[in-house]
């Protein structure tokens, strides 16, 4: 029985151990998700696990680098932009937990209020699917446009069925819709690059998204790693209560947590 007893904590020893020695690298975009996740790896530091953060100035090279292995999780997208890539692109990809819900906004460096806009304005919106879908209903919530209802959250500018002000809308990649704001009446932007661009989404937007928004931003692995022990001190550290209390205190919330681990 002494043997048995001190072969168990030989091997409990020996799982820390191994945990201790765990290196990840875990993809993000510039602002929020970047920032919060330099919290997260103070954090899970004192679990043993050490996260060296890679940021990417788009939307698609995360996923495709997670699904290839260059990288062992990401934390930079909603679930509707997930599944859309999981469709278009066969990735094996899984979410593993909730982390942030980033608001989207309408800024404009030429009206206070989308009641200015004339009729022909030109609005920027994201040029992927599901974030440009996203743009759209933003706007449709503000009584500014009607989408059809069957397109889902995947909508696009050919779903509109009603644009009693002409809106032309104008698409372009996310990172760069903050400094389209030169040229047209007003952009919609995501909050990450709005941060990155000095905009405060709760000051300096003229709409926002409303916090019952289906878009909370997940953390993701690729399916075969979903239940690594990694993965679960991963998602316990980025849940722990010292990264709320960074969140709340720091974006005052422009940025919310929204914490819960995935069915």
């Amino acid at each position: 029985m002494l043997k048995l007893t001190a072969a168990a904590v030989l091997a409990s020893a020996l799982t820390g151990q191994a945990l201790a020695n765990e290196k990840i690298k875990i993809g993000v975009t510039p602002g929020a998700h970047e920032e919060v996740m330099e919290e997260v790896v103070k954090v899970a530091a004192t679990k043993g696990l050490d996260i060296e953060i890679v940021s990417f100035s788009d939307y698609v090279i995360p996923n495709q680098a997670l699904d290839d292995g260059d990288l062992q999780a990401n934390s930079f997208q909603h679930k509707p932009y997930l599944d859309n890539q999981i469709k278009d692109r066969g990735y094996d990809l899984a979410v593993v937990g909730y982390n942030i819900l980033t608001p989207m906004g309408i800024y404009s460096d030429k009206i206070k209020s989308l009641d200015e806009l004339k009729d022909g304005a030109e609005i920027g919106i994201p040029n992927d699917p599901t974030n440009g879908g996203r743009a759209l209903l933003v706007l449709q919530a503000q009584g500014l446009i009607k989408v059809d209802p069957a397109a889902g959250l995947v909508v696009s500018p050919l779903d509109i069925i009603e644009n009693p002000k002409n809106i032309s809308f104008v698409e372009l990649d996310a990172a760069q819709l903050p400094r389209s704001l030169a040229d047209l009446d007003a952009s919609a932007i995501n909050t990450n690059y709005a941060l990155e661009a000095g905009l405060n989404p709760i000051k300096d937007s003229i709409a926002i998204e409303g916090n019952d928004s289906p878009y909370a931003n997940v953390i993701v692995t690729r399916t075969q790693d979903k239940d690594a022990a990694w993965v679960k001190t991963l998602v316990e550290a980025y849940h722990d209560d010292k990264i709320r209390e960074f969140i709340e205190t720091k974006y005052e919330g422009s940025v919310l947590p929204v914490f819960k681990i995935s069915e």
